[in-house]
């Protein structure tokens, strides 16, 4: 993980549409583009879109409107469990946020190579117009590959969770919750940023210190302020405690600790749903052994826990091993990532069976109406087609890979 001061640069803030434009971000010239609207509703849009590097790789956005913004590097994460090793996705290092249109208003029917807002008035969060999944499906649009268009739209049509960088993230998470009410829907969000993150492995680092974490968190909170969102908080912090030779004893406390702080804090906030991640069903065998984990962590307080994330544990093993938490800890609700479980986990002895796994598939889209009384929602934790890491002929983990995007959406059952 890079040092979050790193990107650091001289010079003053600068007023933009999604506020101060941190890290010495000046305006300049925009380069020779045509302005593309993006509602028919009479009303300026504007596009923020980072320009910089990758964790993993250069990645380089640019507006179609509107300045452009240096934006933080999302955390690309991953874990090695006991039993099963998994990882999770980075995201894109620079968010590319749209004050989106409103779900009553008419998109054009033309098509002009951009990525527009997709008009879904039942999704149960924003939906980010220019994530990596609407930029694919425009540039096979430009190809004129209609077939697999159709396919990467079955990924960029659904909401997926935004991962909050470390370099501005209250200007991140402004960003994301602004567009999202302004579609009247709520943000979902994730928090990865604990000290000694991942075992030292391929999402290692976090923040430097516990001040250094409740400084991230703080604007983070401000970020959101009373708008809608639905946050989850740190995958993997808990199981890893639990992980023998993972994270330094000496540093359990603080951990939760911190966990128990960024609980308390999000759930200051009026419209803020809060959960706590609780790994997988092939993670921490037995769902007794993550009771005192998250009830010194704040389990009481939030509004329930996650399970899967960046995980292929299907649906209802997920829900079974859900249903026994619950009951340990005061009958609290949960949400499960169903990203890439449409298939189930890859079997067989491969020892890397976590990472780029063929034959996976989408799982079921995100949805609040799960028809469980204790599945708070289905969602896209993860994000469907980044890579898990540098294996199975992938790129480095965090990037975009099409290819697995495409399996994942063929294979999907819907």
């Amino acid at each position: 993980m890079n040092d979050p001061a790193a990107g650091a640069r001289g010079g003053a803030a600068t007023d933009g549409p999604y506020g101060a434009l941190g890290g010495g971000a000046v305006a300049r010239p925009q380069p020779p583009r045509r302005a593309v609207p993006l509602c028919n509703d009479g009303r300026d849009r504007y596009l923020v879109v980072s320009e910089g590097e990758w964790m993993y790789g250069t990645d380089v956005g640019r507006s179609a409107v509107g300045r452009a913004r240096p934006r933080a590097h999302p955390p690309v994460r991953a874990r090695r469990a006991a039993r099963v090793r998994t990882v999770a996705s980075g995201v894109l290092a620079g968010a590319v946020l749209l004050v989106g249109c409103s779900s009553g208003g008419d998109s054009s029917g033309e098509d002009d190579g951009e990525s527009k807002a997709p008009s879904r008035a039942d999704a149960p969060y924003w939906i980010n117009p220019e994530g990596s999944a609407a930029r694919q499906v425009a540039e096979y649009r430009d190809r004129d590959d209609a077939e697999k268009a159709e396919l990467i739209e079955r990924i960029a049509s659904q909401p997926v969770a935004e991962w909050i960088g470390v370099e501005d993230p209250g200007g991140q998470t402004r960003g994301f919750t602004e567009a999202a009410a302004k579609d009247e829907l709520g943000a979902l969000l994730v928090l990865y940023n604990l000290p000694h993150r991942d075992c030292g492995q391929y999402s290692q680092g976090g923040a430097g210190g516990g001040d250094e974490y409740r400084a991230w968190l703080d604007e983070v909170v401000e970020g959101i302020g009373d708008r809608k969102a639905t946050v989850v908080v740190e995958p993997d912090a808990l199981p890893h405690l639990l992980q023998e030779g993972c994270t330094p004893r000496q540093f359990h406390e603080e951990r939760y600790a911190l966990l128990k702080e960024a609980v308390g804090r999000l759930k200051q906030q009026p419209n803020t749903k809060v959960y706590l991640d609780a790994g997988n069903p092939d993670w921490v065998r037995d769902p007794g052994g993550l009771v005192e984990p998250l009830k010194r962590a704040g389990i009481d307080q939030a509004d329930g826990f996650a399970l899967n994330v960046s995980n292929y544990q299907t649906t209802a093993s997920n829900t079974a091993y859900g249903t026994k938490l619950s009951s340990m800890v005061g009958g609290k609700p949960f949400v499960i990532d169903t990203s890439r479980n449409g298939n189930g986990p890859a079997r067989g002895h491969d020892t890397e069976s976590w990472c780029n796994p063929p034959g996976r598939a989408l799982g079921e889209v995100p949805t609040t109406e799960t028809g469980d009384e204790l599945v708070d929602a289905y969602l896209w934790i993860k994000r469907p087609g980044e890579s898990d890491g540098a294996c199975k002929g992938g790129p480095k983990a965090g990037e975009w890979y099409p290819e697995y995007a495409l399996e994942l959406a063929r294979n999907a059952k819907r």
